[in-house]
């Protein structure tokens, strides 16, 4: 959740500026900005390569079809996410296998991954949700055992790591979304695609540009999917702060911890200890009357969201898959997520927990 006019005003003439320069140049489709700009992401993350594209549900299923993945596999996904991965995996014929989340960190629940392997399995599709990370040791060992791919959906934690290390740089291809409330964001859709591997790369760039790899030369079957340069732009600006701006949440992250630590009633994010956490969300488990206090927040001005209402298998699109989460179907009953982005201040946070603190007394 963020403030998206307030965000735009507080660096509108650099915006602005960025915007009129794409505008000025009418260079609207893989204009300079975003050669710049994803060269400045790959900087960012210290990868070999950034390829740039429409949206984050683009860049999965670009990720996948580098893969070769289709019809007769099958790529596990998380139960308790956004249904994008989901989506993207049966779109290309393929099959997906839901696995359950845990607990303490709503990350996907590496110990049940075993028993979900078979000879059909081609990937795991790692979501590091909320902003913190997987447990990527974990993960890499299982893909490495039984030589499955591993593709990072890095849309709400871009900025986060694991151990040091940026997520987003662990698979052999990873994605990102830039809808307007992920943490790196610009103002409409876009997304990228990451990867250290020179023959993924370009095929992910002629996938992503109508199998082209010179003009009029398709090599295989792609699609339109292309970052447009005011975007790019916006981004440019917007990555200069990425940094001050994850800064911010994590201090605001710690002072919610602070402000709502007695309250019974309500389970607070924890943080593993292998996680840099982003705090794309600021997520907690409320056991006594979620809906409720939901309400509460608005009928006071304070916007909450509940991320996700359903688990994937539960949604009629995905009813005939398999459908025993317990700890995601729980979840979905308790999760609430609480206003984090860098334009609150930390008045704004103790008025949030005052009134939590309110609803319980």
């Amino acid at each position: 959740m963020i403030d998206l006019p307030l965000e735009y005003a507080t660096r509108k003439v650099e915006y602005d500026e960025a915007m009129q320069a794409v505008l000025q140049a009418g260079d609207f489709i893989k204009g300079k900005a975003v050669t710049e700009f994803e060269h400045q992401l790959a900087q960012f993350l210290n990868i070999k390569h950034s390829i740039s594209c429409a949206n984050g549900t683009d860049a999965l299923e670009i990720a996948l079809r580098a893969l070769n993945i289709g019809e007769g596999d099958e790529v596990i996904v998380p139960a308790f996410s956004y249904v994008a991965a989901l989506e993207v995996v049966s779109l290309l014929g393929a099959k997906p296998v839901l696995v359950d989340v845990d607990a303490q960190y709503f990350q996907i629940d590496v110990t049940k991954l075993k028993s979900l392997i078979n000879p059909r399995t081609k990937a795991i599709i790692a979501v590091h949700l909320f902003g913190q990370a997987v447990d990527v040791d974990e993960l890499l060992e299982i893909a490495k055992a039984h030589q499955l791919y591993i593709i990072e959906d890095n849309a709400q934690s871009f900025g986060g790591m694991y151990k040091n290390q940026y997520l987003g740089t662990f698979g052999h291809i990873s994605c990102t979304s830039f809808f307007p409330t992920k943490n790196l964001a610009c103002y409409g859709d876009g997304g990228a695609i990451f990867t250290q591997d020179d023959t993924l790369a370009k095929k992910i760039r002629m996938i992503a540009n109508h199998g082209q790899s010179a003009k009029y030369q398709h090599e295989v079957v792609g699609r339109n999917s292309r970052l447009d340069t005011l975007q790019a732009a916006v981004l440019q600006v917007k990555l200069r702060y990425l940094k001050p701006s994850l800064a911010i949440k994590v201090g605001l992250a710690r002072l919610y911890q602070q402000q709502l630590l007695e309250i019974e009633e309500i389970s607070l994010p924890q943080v593993a200890t292998h996680s840099q956490h982003s705090w794309n969300q600021f997520t907690i488990r409320v056991h006594q009357n979620r809906d409720e206090l939901k309400q509460f927040l608005a009928q006071h001005g304070v916007q909450s969201m509940i991320y996700y209402p359903k688990v994937l298998s539960q949604q009629p699109a995905y009813i005939g898959l398999n459908q025993d989460f317990p700890v995601a179907q729980q979840l979905t009953k308790e999760v609430l997520s609480l206003p984090i982005h860098d334009q609150l201040k930390e008045e704004d946070i103790q008025q949030v927990s005052k009134l939590i603190k309110e609803f319980y007394g």
